[in-house]
């Protein structure tokens, strides 16, 4: 069994526009905004085969401005920390977000450099046309993500509900949000959750029977 307390860091990739806001009276705006992290929008499949799939969605709950003033946020290029454009630290700093119902928006000035003048032209351009963000969470601990399986067309799949984290670390511009990711690590983790998902088929069905078990027994009896 995995630990409940292992914490495990990953990105997610969000498919959500980006643009330079105009501003009235500005000739050239460097104003960078959009969504980094939108809630009940499932990811693309950490995994897809005939037999399964499996999604990740996060829960209105897992991230707050509370959380996310209490993180340090760098934004940058392709998760490079080295292509840093703004950041929060504490809730103070170059990179502004706001949570509501949508998920995580946030706004920035492009700073006046190399891989400013870059990004601008790559979203202004539809070159980059999403966000990815790094974020931790206890995988294996139920209050943390919950895992939910239906049968559709004799096909699982699976999602898991991120419920909470435990930090954000990165925004980042991406190329292809619609995408997961191609890194090492997180086809190994992808891999990971396949090997519990075929070891435990039946848990989903198994708990279902059990809550109808006690609702059965909880019935006046007449």
């Amino acid at each position: 069994m995995k630990n409940k307390e292992q914490v495990v860091k990953r990105m997610m990739l969000t498919c959500s526009d980006l643009h330079v806001r105009e501003k009235e009276g500005e000739e050239s705006s460097r104003t960078i905004t959009g969504y980094a992290i939108l809630f009940n929008t499932p990811s693309a499949p950490l995994w897809s085969d005939e037999e399964s799939e499996a999604r990740e969605v996060i829960d209105p709950e897992a991230i707050t401005k509370e959380i996310l003033d209490g993180c340090d946020i760098k934004f940058t290029m392709f998760h490079n920390r080295q292509l840093i454009l703004a950041r929060s630290k504490n809730g103070e700093g170059t990179l502004s977000y706001a949570v509501d119902e949508k998920g995580v928006s946030f706004e920035f000035d492009a700073p006046k450099t190399v891989d400013g003048d870059k990004a601008l032209e790559l979203v202004r351009r539809g070159d980059l046309a999403g966000c990815s963000f790094m974020f931790s969470t206890r995988y294996y601990d139920d209050a943390c993500v919950e895992r939910t399986t239906k049968v559709v067309n004799k096909r699982t799949l699976i999602q898991y509900r991120i419920k909470a984290v435990t930090g954000i670390y990165d925004f980042t511009l991406a190329a292809d949000p619609a995408y997961p990711d191609t890194s090492v690590e997180a086809r190994e983790f992808a891999g990971l959750l396949k090997k519990d998902a075929i070891e435990r088929p039946d848990i989903e069905k198994i708990s279902n029977q059990v809550r109808e078990m006690r609702k059965v027994a909880n019935r006046n009896i007449v």
